[in-house]
């Protein structure tokens, strides 16, 4: 079915029949009993599991999916885990052919749990341990928000050792207890606008944001293009010789790891401060052999 934002009762029901033969290699029990009126129950029950309202337009004859931009984000993940399930269900004698990642557990265990205390505004207590230190340490923190960042998730949560707003990797975190204690959530913080300028997860700490322009070579600007490394990117040239970029971010630690990824074919060209640190950093590197 030709991809558009709305759909007829018509169009719903030729897709389904198309795909029946798919659809019953996954379960082959299955059988085609679609009507308006089960359409109106499947509307129903889609909501309830998924969230995902659908809505039918008068104007424009159809249904469509209805959702404001967090809420499409959300959509969009949650289909790509949708397919990747199926389709690895649906493969289970096509090893062979398929070929994961080995990775460890990244703490989404806890992801049920500390979304309940961010959404109720609950106290949560944990034991942490940092990559570079041996010690277990336990905390006690007001949880704000769950954030991504390079396939881990991170809770931001204020600490009551210091009372600063710290970010604490999901996989490091163990024996986690949501207690019955309150708290209220800041009225000057915004996790959204802390994190406006930065790529990855630490806070720029005050520092202001930068103009940053970065020269790839043409075959690596294409991924650029097609994944930006950021929402402030624009593209200022895009030729044969170069693909040219601008960004406004702080020059945090994160950011910088990712440019010296790029090896040979970035070059920074805004601002100096920072197309001297790449180059400190490519030197060192180049003195190792």
């Amino acid at each position: 079915m030709k991809l558009k934002p709305y759909s007829t009762y018509e169009e719903l029901q030729a897709y389904i029949e198309n795909q029946f033969d798919y659809l019953q290699m996954q379960d082959d029990t299955l059988n085609i009993g679609f009507s308006k009126r089960t359409l109106q129950r499947d509307i129903k029950e889609i909501r309830n599991v998924f969230g995902i309202d659908i809505e039918f337009s008068k104007s424009n004859k159809g249904y469509f999916i209805s959702q404001n931009k967090n809420e499409n984000m959300n959509f969009q993940r949650m289909m790509e885990a949708f397919d990747m399930f199926n389709s690895l269900n649906l493969a289970q004698d096509l090893t062979p052919f398929i070929h994961l990642e080995k990775r460890r557990p990244q703490g989404t265990e806890n992801l049920y749990g500390l979304l309940h205390s961010i959404k109720n505004r609950l106290k949560i207590e944990f034991t942490y341990q940092k990559f570079w230190d041996d010690e277990l340490s336990q905390r006690i923190v007001e949880p704000y928000a769950l954030k991504e960042f390079k396939n881990r998730w991170y809770i931001i949560a204020k600490d009551s050792k210091d009372n600063e707003i710290k970010s604490f990797a999901l996989d490091r975190l163990t024996q986690l207890e949501i207690s019955k204690h309150t708290f209220v959530y800041p009225k000057n913080y915004s996790v959204e606008e802390n994190y406006r300028y930065c790529f990855g997860i630490i806070s720029p700490n005050g520092e202001s944001p930068q103009d940053i322009i970065l020269a790839f070579d043409p075959f690596q600007g294409k991924y650029i293009k097609t994944l930006p490394l950021h929402d402030s990117q624009v593209i200022l040239i895009d030729n044969s010789e170069e693909i040219r970029i601008k960004l406004r971010l702080c020059l945090t630690h994160d950011f910088l790891m990712e440019l010296l990824s790029f090896g040979e074919y970035l070059k920074v060209i805004e601002p100096k401060i920072l197309a001297d640190k790449v180059k400190k950093s490519h030197e060192k590197a180049y003195k190792h052999y």
